[in-house]
């Protein structure tokens, strides 16, 4: 079911002559609910991280006329734009509008399609790629002052590290650097 879908209806059921139908449905960012569960495609694309944060813009005739096109599949709507350019010949300023995307939001996923296929146009995980703040440097001082001193806690680590670089760290972050600090086998921070 579709946000204009579930409002028409909702509408349709409001304004009928029987008082006993009561309909709740909320449109929450252009997807819908109603009573309280959601389409478990929805749940797949946010678990996924593809689920489109603006699906009604999408204005492109196929995504609202036929059942396979989705707009809240933002792999979906990228992989499209770019074959619409590339193999309809459609401009690229004319595509980026028709699927509620911005110029360089085409560019970076015709970019991310050449260079790593289909998988290219799922979004990267949001947040820092590695622990940037927890050097090898600081993680080594960490390291040494532990040894030294086996009974300091993850919270005196934090502050031993602050004082001693001016770097802000979560007890939590130093207590991860340093068991993967443990791990030969480890390669590269999560």
């Amino acid at each position: 079911m579709t946000a204009t879908s579930s409002r028409v209806e909702t509408e349709r059921l409001m304004s009928s002559d029987d008082p006993g139908i009561m309909v709740l449905t909320l449109i929450v960012r252009g997807v819908a609910m109603a009573a309280g569960k959601e389409d478990p495609k929805v749940t797949a694309l946010r678990a996924q991280r593809t689920l489109n944060p603006r699906p009604e813009a999408v204005s492109d005739e196929h995504f609202g006329s036929c059942g396979f096109f989705d707009a809240r599949d933002l792999v979906q709507v990228k992989y499209e734009m770019v074959r619409r350019v590339r193999a309809d010949g459609d401009a690229v300023s004319h595509a980026a509008a028709a699927f509620g995307l911005s110029r360089p939001s085409f560019y970076e996923a015709a970019a991310a399609l050449e260079e790593r296929g289909l998988a290219g146009l799922v979004p990267a995980r949001p947040g820092p790629r590695r622990a940037h703040k927890l050097t090898a440097e600081v993680v080594a001082f960490a390291r040494e002052r532990r040894a030294a001193e086996p009974s300091l806690r993850s919270v005196d680590l934090a502050e031993a590290i602050q004082e001693r670089f001016g770097v802000r760290v979560h007890p939590r972050s130093v207590e991860r650097a340093l068991t993967r600090a443990e791990r030969p086998d480890q390669e590269g921070d999560r």
